[in-house]
């Protein structure tokens, strides 16, 4: 029996996605129960920190707050954008009956039947339409928070407003892996020996980025401090004035 290079993308497809989805598997183990050994939950930790001094020390001051908060809205604002275009392109693009014809050389090594290129096209469309999902709802949760730090007189809890930042940093973290499973598939389009060298350079480097060594900071603010202190101060000379 021949080997039939349309095997390839049986074997070698399945076990670059199977490769992604277990390291992405792990990493969220990782952290759920080990936070500090990645990035994501570095940067949680600096969230939290940043969403307790502007609701506790900053509270009259929401200019900066707003600032970060309009920052990140504008940035998964653009990534959906970007996402949502690249999706209509590519569906626009597999109407065309010359588009399949490109990828029907003899030079690409795989499976080159209309049906498989069909599927190679949905799949990528498939990611680049999660990634809009999550860019939309990590714009929704910022949008929240918004609100919620800029409610003049409002006694809202602190971890309403750390929820919301939180949350639009988790669905901002899902868009980005989408888009990440996107490039993977990518050089399918010319293979899937490409697709498969792809995927295993595509977990170093992203082991790379998101494991994390740094001890995580104790954030101690001397503002809130000193106004504790003061605080206390008041008290105590109440007290006195009340006792003579």
């Amino acid at each position: 029996m021949s080997f039939n290079k349309q095997y390839l993308d049986l074997v070698l497809v399945p076990s670059g996605l199977l490769i992604m989805f277990a390291y992405h598997l792990i990493l969220l183990y990782r952290y759920l129960n080990l936070p500090h050994t990645t990035v994501i939950g570095f940067e949680n930790n600096d969230k939290r920190a940043w969403v307790q001094r502007i609701m506790q020390a900053d509270r009259g001051n929401v200019g900066i707050a707003l600032t970060v908060i309009t920052s990140n809205i504008s940035a998964t604002t653009f990534f959906a954008t970007i996402s949502l275009t690249l999706s209509s392109l590519i569906g626009a693009w597999l109407g065309t009956s010359s588009t399949n014809q490109v990828f029907q050389s003899e030079l690409i090594y795989g499976d080159t039947r209309v049906i498989t290129i069909s599927m190679k096209y949905i799949c990528l469309i498939a990611c680049f339409l999660l990634a809009f999902s999550c860019f939309v709802q990590a714009t929704r949760n910022f949008v929240h928070a918004n609100y919620l730090i800029s409610l003049p007189g409002s006694d809202v809890p602190v971890k309403n407003v750390e929820k919301a930042v939180l949350r639009g940093g988790d669905c901002w973290s899902a868009g980005l892996r989408a888009l990440y499973f996107a490039l993977v598939l990518l050089p399918w389009f010319f293979g899937p020996i490409p697709m498969f060298v792809s995927s295993v350079f595509m977990v170093i480097l992203l082991n790379y980025l998101d494991t994390n060594t740094t001890p995580l900071h104790q954030h101690k603010f001397q503002g809130i401090q000193m106004v504790k202190r003061v605080n206390e101060q008041s008290y105590e000379a109440v007290v006195d004035i009340e006792h003579h």
